[in-house]
C-alpha cells in the first residue's frame, strides 16, 4: 500500500500545528527547518540563570493547543501545563495612573472606574460587544478560508454580518474606542489592541475591537516552562505521532510540474511529496522557493505589520510594582504610531512592553532576581544594527523605566542580550522583521492577506502567520486548522 507523503517548510507554530494535523490524517510527515531547532519566532535562551523567551510572550485560547492533543487521542497533560493569570496586563501612564486590567471583567470595570473615572457600565458594555463580535464574525473568517465562496454563501456568514456595526468598518479603532469611553486612559489602553497584530490604531479598522475579548474576557494564561514550552509540547507530540524533523536543512525550491507539486529541493537532493506546506514567510515563498519575483513583488505592495527592538536584561534585584505583563505607554499616542508608519522611523518616547516570567514561575531567574523581556515597537526595515539607534532607544528606555519606577535601572541591568528587525529577518525569514506578515491598517486588509491555499499550484498550501488569518500565536493554530480542512485524508 502506497502512502501519502506530505513536507512541511518550517517549524514555526503555524508548521508544526500543520505536520500534527497531517500525521493524524494518516500521513507520513517530514518538517523541513532552516534553524537547529522547532519553534520559529518562539524561541529561548539561558544566560547567568536567567531563562529568556524570545518571541512571543502572550499566551491566550489555550484550547487551540488542546484540541491538538484530543486530535491526536494523546493526553496533554504529560507534555504541556499552564494556569490563569489574574491580571493580564499592568498599565502605566505618565501622569502617574496605573491600572490593573484584572482577569474578571467586573474586576477590570471597577478598576478604570477608581483610577481614570470610567463608567463602569462602559467597559462591562465594551467587553460584551466584543465577545458578540468575535462569536458571530470573529470565529468565521478566522477559523475559514476567505478564498472560498462557500464561506462567503453559507448561511452562518450572512447572519454573523448582522453583528458588524458601522463603526467596525468604517471607523479606525481609535474613533470607536473614543465612542464607547470618555477618559483617555481607556481610550489608549483598548487602543493598544491594535498592536496585537502590528497594526496602528489610528489607521486600523474598529473591527480590531474584537480583540480584548481573547484576552479580558476569555483570559491570560501562563505555559509551564514559558513560552517555549508551546513548541516543545507541540514538537514532542508531533515526534511521537511519527512527524519526522530535518533540521539545519533550509529548503531551496519547491518542486512542481503542470500545475502540481512534486515536492522541494533540500541539501541540493530532491524529496517528493504531492502535498507541501510552507511556513516560511509568504514573500520569501514566492521569490526564493517559486521563484516568481512577481508575485513576490504583489505581497509587499501591501504594507506590512510593525517590527520590533527587544532587550533581554537580567535584572539584580526584584520590582514588586511590575507583574507578569506591564506596559509603560508614552504620552502621545499617535505621534508614536505616526513615526513608526507614516515616518518609518522610531519614536523617541516608545510605549514600552515588559514580559517577567520569574513572577510566575521560580527557577526563571536567579532567586531574587528577574528575567525582564522589554520590547517596543519599531518600523519594518528600522536598520537597528547601527549602534548609535541602538543606544539612543535603550537610552530613551532606560531613562521612562528609571522615572516611571523611581529606582535607577541601568545599574541593576547584569546581563543583556539585544534583538532588532534585522536580527529577526535572519532568525526567522520574516520580511524585514515584520512580526505579523501584513499590517491591517487599512479597511479591508484582514480580508486581502494571502490565501492558505494556491490556486496555480495543486497541493501547495501556506500556513503560519504572514497568510491568513494573521499572525500570534492564536492566529497561527487557526490557520493550520484552516489548511487541515482543504487536505482531504491520506489515502
Amino acid at each position: 500500500m502506497t502512502t501519502s507523503h506530505a513536507i512541511v517548510i518550517g517549524s514555526g507554530i503555524g508548521g508544526l500545528s500543520t505536520a500534527i494535523r497531517l500525521a493524524v490524517k494518516g500521513y507520513a510527515v517530514t518538517v523541513f527547518e532552516k534553524n537547529e531547532r522547532a519553534g520559529g519566532k518562539l524561541g529561548w535562551f539561558e544566560r547567568s540563570g536567567y531563562h529568556f523567551d524570545t518571541g512571543p510572550s502572550l499566551f491566550t485560547q489555550p484550547g487551540n493547543i488542546e484540541t491538538l492533543f484530543q486530535l491526536a487521542g494523546i493526553p496533554m497533560e504529560p507534555y504541556f501545563s499552564y494556569q490563569r493569570v489574574d491580571i493580564a496586563c499592568r498599565y502605566f501612564y505618565e501622569n502617574g495612573k496605573r491600572i490593573d486590567a484584572h482577569a474578571r471583567p467586573e474586576d477590570f470595570a471597577r478598576e478604570l472606574a477608581a483610577v481614570a473615572g470610567e463608567d463602569p457600565r462602559a467597559v462591562i458594555a465594551y467587553l460584551k460587544e466584543s465577545a458578540q463580535v468575535y462569536e458571530h464574525v470573529g470565529k468565521i473568517f478566522l477559523e475559514h478560508s476567505l478564498h472560498k465562496a462557500s464561506t462567503w454563501l453559507h448561511t452562518r456568514t450572512l447572519q454573523a454580518l448582522r453583528h458588524v456595526g458601522w463603526g467596525h468598518l468604517m471607523n479606525t479603532l481609535d474613533s470607536f474606542n473614543r465612542s464607547r469611553f470618555r477618559s483617555p486612559e481607556a481610550v489608549q489602553l483598548f487602543n493598544r489592541y491594535a498592536t496585537y497584530n502590528g497594526s496602528d490604531p489610528f489607521q486600523a479598522p474598529g473591527m480590531l475591537s474584537l480583540i480584548p475579548h481573547l484576552e479580558q474576557n476569555e483570559g491570560t494564561y501562563y505555559p509551564k516552562g514559558g513560552m517555549i514550552a508551546i513548541p516543545q509540547a507541540l514538537y514532542a507530540l508531533a515526534c511521537d505521532l511519527g512527524v519526522s524533523f530535518r533540521f539545519n536543512t533550509p529548503v531551496t525550491s519547491i518542486l512542481q510540474e503542470h500545475g502540481r507539486v512534486k515536492g522541494i529541493q533540500a541539501d541540493g537532493q530532491p524529496f517528493w511529496a504531492d502535498t507541501v506546506v510552507s511556513n516560511m514567510d509568504v514573500f520569501y515563498t514566492w521569490r526564493d522557493l517559486l521563484q516568481d519575483p512577481g508575485k513576490a513583488a504583489a505581497i509587499l505592495r501591501r504594507e506590512r505589520s510593525s517590527s520590533a527592538l527587544i532587550f533581554y536584561w537580567g535584572m539584580a534585584m526584584e520590582f514588586p510594582q511590575l507583574h507578569l505583563h506591564n506596559i509603560f505607554f508614552s504620552t502621545d499616542y499617535a505621534a508614536e504610531f505616526a513615526h513608526i508608519f507614516r515616518q518609518k522611523k522610531t519614536y523617541p518616547d516608545p510605549t514600552i512592553y515588559i514580559n517577567i516570567t520569574s513572577k510566575m514561575e521560580e527557577g526563571q531567574a536567579p532567586p531574587g532576581k528577574e528575567n525582564w523581556f522589554v520590547m517596543v515597537n519599531v518600523p519594518s526595515g528600522a536598520l537597528l544594527s547601527d549602534d548609535a539607534a541602538k543606544e539612543q532607544l535603550r537610552a530613551a528606555i532606560l531613562e521612562k523605566l528609571s522615572r516611571m519606577l523611581g529606582v535607577s535601572i541601568e545599574p541593576c541591568i547584569e546581563t543583556e542580550d539585544v534583538l532588532t528587525p534585522e536580527g529577526i529577518e535572519a532568525n526567522t525569514y520574516s520580511y524585514k522583521g515584520s512580526l505579523y506578515g501584513t499590517s491591517s491598517n487599512a479597511r479591508w486588509a484582514a480580508f486581502l492577506r494571502h490565501a492558505n491555499t494556491c490556486s496555480g499550484i495543486r497541493g501547495l498550501y501556506f500556513t503560519g502567520g504572514s497568510v491568513h488569518p494573521g499572525g500570534g500565536i492564536p492566529l497561527c493554530l487557526k490557520s493550520a486548522q484552516i489548511v487541515d480542512s482543504m487536505i482531504p485524508a491520506a489515502l
